[in-house]
């Protein structure tokens, strides 16, 4: 056990901290998805891979005997969440689960997709936006970037009501996206 005011850490640090291909790639990630230190790509590695390691020993069960009802109680909630945030397909399988990677993870933030639906000119200014409380999902003010937005929620995000006017002038008008539409979709 420990402390009960300490929450435990939700990811796990690289066991080779100065391999140089881990390095470079974590790097490239950082700034593709505008990302403020290694440790968020360290969270989603871990989620990640959690989720891996359960279908696997999902997958074991069955292929071995027959699986028990927990088990396939188990599989339907797994692939029901992942589906739920979009990180999988509507009509995924259970195989589909190992083929993986942080970026499925990582497409699915809110930081990524307020600049992908054109509310920000930058992936940094998105983290802004967020941070500092002028974005919304259905109304309510939410500031962590690292928020994984589900598909249902996906439509609801826009300006927050408390947000000042000049901030979507801004976003929509000027930067380095000048000849983007408001709200037209980016790829990064």
């Amino acid at each position: 056990m420990g402390h009960p005011k300490r929450n435990k850490k939700k990811y796990e640090r690289p066991r080779r901290p100065w391999v140089i291909q881990r390095i470079k790639e974590e790097k490239e990630l950082a700034e593709r998805y505008g990302l403020k230190n290694k440790r968020e790509i360290w969270k989603a590695n871990s989620l990640i891979r959690k989720y891996r390691r359960e279908v696997r020993n999902i997958l074991a069960e069955i292929a071995g005997m027959k699986p028990t009802e927990h088990t396939m109680k188990k599989q339907e909630a797994i692939m029901n969440r992942l589906k739920r945030y979009g990180i999988v397909e509507a009509d995924a399988k259970l195989e589909d689960v190992l083929a993986l990677d942080v970026e499925h993870l990582l497409e699915r933030r809110l930081q990524t997709l307020v600049y992908r639906k054109g509310l920000a000119n930058t992936i940094k200014q998105a983290r802004q936006l967020i941070v500092h409380g002028h974005i919304a999902i259905n109304g309510r003010r939410v500031t962590i970037p690292s928020y994984i937005v589900r598909v249902d929620e996906e439509r609801g995000i826009s300006y927050s009501d408390y947000a000042p006017a000049s901030i979507s002038a801004i976003a929509t008008s000027g930067g380095r996206d000048e000849g983007r539409e408001p709200g037209e979709e980016v790829a990064l």
